[in-house]
């Protein structure tokens, strides 16, 4: 066979709603195929393709040319799916078929997908495309936007602003306090577009990645990471009090006391949750009969971090708020730091200690395996002759290797 037309359906609209069985060999199953799914859905564009196949079939045997039309169905989940059902069926096809080059005929961008899939089996001599007019750039655009839906970065570029704005607005709305909407939806919005033009999100990402790095490997950087932010965002409220103080402008502190109070109040809760999860971690692991050390030892390092958090913002509370009953002095929150560093060393000298017998018990299998790769030798006394009694010694003293399971070639 020359030339093969390959009429593609990526998902399979024959199968689900013609009831028909691909591949479809040969023009008269092919027109029959495209008959009944026009006769079901006559609005299908995949009968065009059919049709279209079938004509640029009939061109190619007024030409003398040795050709023939399949059409090849995928699944009704377009994706990995459908993608693999296609390649089985021309794999299979073409192993009972011998095929020099194909004509690649589709109905717009999404079956165009899969011309590499069939350019990787068999030489694509010309790909064509048909489509109603008044449906080609519909179409188009309709898979441009499907396309763009799936991918990660486009999500995080436009969806994640007007996620954050959306946000913003429905708090500011549920606390009665519609002047924040604009305000805050303009500022975390501006902030974001900020961070994405420098790059500033990727820095975050990575400084995220190697703080929860930290956390697992039980490095005191996890604490001190945590103690250097929280300070920074201490001494940057402070010193916008102070300004606000000096200039005496009457500006509200209700996002500094709302914000402190909700860390204040939540974060216990938080950490409860998270001990009672690696508890019942532990429990497993004893149940199990494996190491469950490290667990111990992350408890040490979230109980540091909840320290921190809970100091931090009852310090913020008790200078935004003072006429409440929240009286919290710097020198606790200093000491509630030096306290946190301590928990987290505490987990770092478990972590050390806990090294070296695990490293103990690595090693003793590798002992015995090594027991396990002894060479067997023997001794060829093949050559011996009686005769000579000092030749002798000195053949047997050359120790001959061979492998267990072999015979050897002398008798």
């Amino acid at each position: 066979m020359d030339t093969l037309v390959i009429c593609i359906d990526r998902d399979n609209d024959l199968g689900e709603k013609a009831k028909v069985i691909t591949p479809v060999v040969g023009r008269g199953a092919n027109i029959a195929a495209a008959v009944s799914l026009a006769t079901v859905d006559p609005e299908d564009s995949d009968t065009n393709t059919i049709f279209g196949g079938i004509r640029i079939l009939d061109e190619l045997r007024s030409l003398g040319v040795d050709a023939e039309i399949v059409s090849f169905a995928g699944d009704k989940n377009v994706g990995t799916i459908s993608d693999k059902k296609i390649a089985d069926q021309l794999d299979e096809f073409l192993e009972k078929q011998d095929v020099k080059s194909a004509v690649f005929v589709s109905d717009g961008a999404e079956d165009e997908s899969l011309i590499p899939l069939v350019q990787s089996r068999v030489k694509v001599d010309s790909v064509q495309r048909i489509v109603v007019m008044q449906s080609e750039n519909l179409e188009s655009t309709y898979y441009m936007i499907k396309t763009f839906l799936k991918d990660p970065k486009f999500l995080q570029t436009f969806f994640v602003p007007i996620g954050l704005a959306l946000i913003i607005y429905a708090l500011a709305m549920a606390t009665n306090n519609p002047q924040w909407a604009i305000i805050g939806t303009f500022l975390v919005v501006g902030g974001y577009m900020i961070l994405r033009a420098y790059s500033l999100n990727d820095k975050i990402v990575l400084g995220w990645t190697e703080l929860k790095k930290s956390f697992h490997t039980h490095r005191l950087a996890f604490v001190t990471t945590i103690a250097a932010i929280l300070l920074f965002v201490v001494g940057t409220i402070i010193g916008i009090i102070s300004v606000w103080n000096i200039s005496g402008l009457e500006i509200s502190y209700y996002g500094f006391i709302l914000s402190s109070l909700f860390v204040k109040k939540a974060i216990l809760w938080y950490a409860a949750s998270i001990f009672v999860y690696l508890i019942g971690k532990i429990f497993d692991m004893i149940y199990e009969k494996k190491e469950y050390q490290n667990y111990v030892i992350e408890m040490l390092f979230a109980l540091s971090a909840t320290l921190l958090f809970w100091s931090a913002s009852s310090y913020v509370l008790s200078v935004t708020y003072p006429e409440t009953e929240y009286v919290f002095p710097v020198a606790y929150f200093i000491y509630s730091v030096v306290l946190a560093v301590i928990i987290a060393l505490t987990g770092i000298y478990f972590s050390v200690t806990q090294k070296p017998a695990v490293e103990e018990e690595n090693a003793e299998p590798k002992k015995e395996k090594k027991k396990a790769e002894k060479t067997i030798t023997v001794k060829d006394e093949t050559d011996i002759d009686e005769e000579e009694p000092e030749e002798e010694e000195e053949i047997i003293s050359e120790p001959v290797k061979i492998k267990i399971g072999i015979r050897s070639g002398k008798e």
